[in-house]
């Protein structure tokens, strides 16, 4: 999946890291005592359920991970004081810059991955690995964009099917990645997706069978306006958003029970900002075009579709907007087709398989959209790690890239599979 000239670096850069943190410590420039003062901090909190990370969420902190009851939030110094005095024990507090500092050890050119993360692709790189792919495979792979992000650029689609230049009466099925800009690792989910099953087409006899009675969709960044600018600098930046003003989170910014619950912030210096209304982001909106334009002859040919974000490593399915399981929208019969599918999932990449909202309550999101609106069966992967207690869970280092992505190969086929019962 990688090119030599990236495993070289990759490697060259994991074996300086040990002479490279000392000496970038040294030479950081530290934050003056005011900008401490209101910079948010990491902080984990014991004993949570999902009711009690919605309400953290509610007070402008943000839940970023969860294991075991124990949530790990991102917290300015204000919601951190509000939270105790509601009654929650916040352990730690480690501030974003120097939580930032654990992951930034030495800085990269402009636009590119700090040393140690030379394995993961930027923007320019994800287009040319698809580029490459329809090169390679002109017969099966075909390269198009959902539409245009707030700041001019595409956002990239592959399709992969045996007869990729004609729309054939076949179940679809959607795979998308990156709607959170520091979640990088869910591009290189996509990639290993778009890669496998153009690679091993003529190879695997069960890919063959999939690529010749699917057709499939990849979409490895929702978000590149945030994602470059998360490695604008050289350095990752902790940024999360859309760069749309202060930014708005795409996954807040749906329109199936949009601020309905709860689930998200008004507050446009949030984390889980929404939007001033329901599709007011041009991301969620291109790829809200592209899924409606897939009803054809009054059918939805898109049938299942997995989200991919990080991390805590679960295995979602609506709703999120609600706690209970049967409701608007959602009979039992339906609801356990959902735990049983996830569950099954689950079982091959060793995620917890879960209801939406038992993480935390949240509105106007792509799945509970998705189902809604389409009855597409649409599942959110929280990938890799399980738990990092802080911000670098966000960035893993490149070398946990080809076994966390190949650990959802299994959980993918079964998907893909479901999509024609």
């Amino acid at each position: 999946m990688f090119s030599s000239r990236r495993k070289a670096a990759a490697v060259a850069a994991a074996a300086s890291l040990v002479l490279l943190a000392p000496i970038q410590a040294s030479v950081s420039a530290e934050p003056t005592a005011a900008a401490q003062e209101q910079e948010p901090a990491v902080y984990t909190v014991p004993n949570t359920d999902s009711t009690s990370r919605t309400e953290i969420n509610r007070t402008g902190a943000q839940v970023i991970g969860v294991r075991d009851g124990v949530a790990t939030v991102e917290a300015t110094p204000d919601q951190a004081a509000r939270l105790r005095a509601s009654g929650f024990a916040l352990d730690g507090g480690t501030g974003i810059s120097e939580a930032l500092q654990r992951v930034n050890r030495g800085k990269a050119a402009p636009g590119e991955f700090p040393p140690g993360y030379e394995g993961y692709h930027t923007y320019d790189e994800t287009n040319a690995a698809l580029d490459k792919i329809v090169a390679d495979h002109p017969d099966i792979a075909a390269k198009s964009s959902v539409g245009k992000s707030f700041e001019g650029r595409d956002i990239p689609m592959l399709k992969i099917s045996d007869n990729v230049g004609k729309d054939e009466d076949e179940p679809e099925v959607l795979f998308d990645c990156n709607q959170h800009a520091r979640e990088h690792l869910t591009t290189e989910m996509c990639l290993r997706i778009a890669t496998r099953f153009t690679d091993g087409y003529a190879s695997d006899p069960a890919i063959k069978d999939v690529v010749d009675n699917r057709e499939i969709w990849v979409i490895p960044i929702v978000n590149p306006d945030g994602s470059s600018y998360d490695i604008e600098s050289g350095n990752f930046a902790g940024w999360r958003k859309n760069r749309q003003d202060t930014g708005t989170d795409l996954n807040r910014n749906w329109g199936y029970k949009w601020g309905c619950c709860g689930g998200s912030s008004e507050d446009p210096n949030a984390e889980d900002y929404r939007g001033s209304a329901a599709w007011s982001a041009p991301e969620t909106t291109a790829l809200r075009d592209f899924i409606d334009s897939r009803v054809v002859g009054g059918k939805q040919q898109i049938k299942a579709s997995i989200d991919f974000h990080t991390y805590s490593e679960l295995v979602l399915w609506p709703f999120g907007h609600t706690q209970d399981q049967v409701t608007e929208g959602m009979t039992q019969e339906e609801y356990d087709r959902f735990a049983k599918v996830g569950g099954e999932m689950a079982k091959t990449n060793g995620y917890t398989p879960e209801q939406s909202s038992a993480l935390y309550v949240t509105d106007g999101d792509i799945l509970d959209w998705m189902w809604a609106q389409h009855k597409i069966l649409a599942y959110t992967f929280e990938m890799y790690p399980s738990d990092s207690g802080g911000m670098d869970g966000f960035y893993p280092p490149a070398d946990v890239i080809e076994k966390e992505t190949a650990r959802n190969d299994a959980a993918v086929d079964i998907l893909l599979k479901e999509a024609g019962a």
